[in-house]
């Protein structure tokens, strides 16, 4: 039985790749953007604590259709970041590895489904999402650790059984 080794790499913290007219450089994030990146996690992380999306009994309402609250939380989350998408792309930017921003198309596949469920009822079950449990451990809910948990162990066993025929993309 063959199993799929993978070579250990170095990781460097916070390095990312930029790709500029062909050419590969390894450039570090600034301070700055850092320092954007952090008071925007803040921000993120207080309204969604303000919207009651941290909050146990919100999220079971939710998923029992008694409450719409988050419904509408969630909807304007998916407009803002589509419209911030789609403006990006308009504008051609650039992402972090010197790529334009594109989409290829889709096709449906059966297997996405079972890893859709399986997120749903990680969420189902523990009141959160991966951005809620960050955001519940800063409000001091010890128990999103075991989500946290959950979701590396998740993001773990993904990378180890994928399928050979992956390019790599969760999507």
């Amino acid at each position: 039985m063959a199993t799929r080794k993978t070579p250990k790499v170095p990781k460097k913290p916070l390095e990312v790749v930029v790709v500029k007219k062909g050419k590969k450089k390894g450039e570090a994030l600034s301070g700055g953007s850092l320092f954007l990146f952090v008071l925007f996690g803040f921000f993120f992380g207080y309204f969604l604590s303000k919207a009651r999306a941290t909050d146990y009994d919100s999220m079971v309402d939710m998923f029992l259709v008694k409450d719409f609250q988050l419904y509408g939380v969630i909807g304007v989350a998916i407009l803002i970041v589509a419209a911030g998408l789609f403006l990006a792309q308009r504008a051609k930017r650039e992402t972090l590895s010197g790529k334009a921003l594109d989409w290829p198309t889709l096709k449906f596949e059966p297997k996405r489904l079972i890893g859709a469920f399986i997120f749903g009822a990680g969420w189902a079950l523990a009141g959160a999402c991966p951005g809620t449990a960050v955001t519940q451990l800063g409000e001091g809910k010890v128990f999103a650790i075991f989500t946290i948990l959950g979701i590396l162990l998740g993001v773990w066993a993904f990378d180890k059984w994928m399928p050979q025929d992956n390019d790599g993309s969760a999507c």
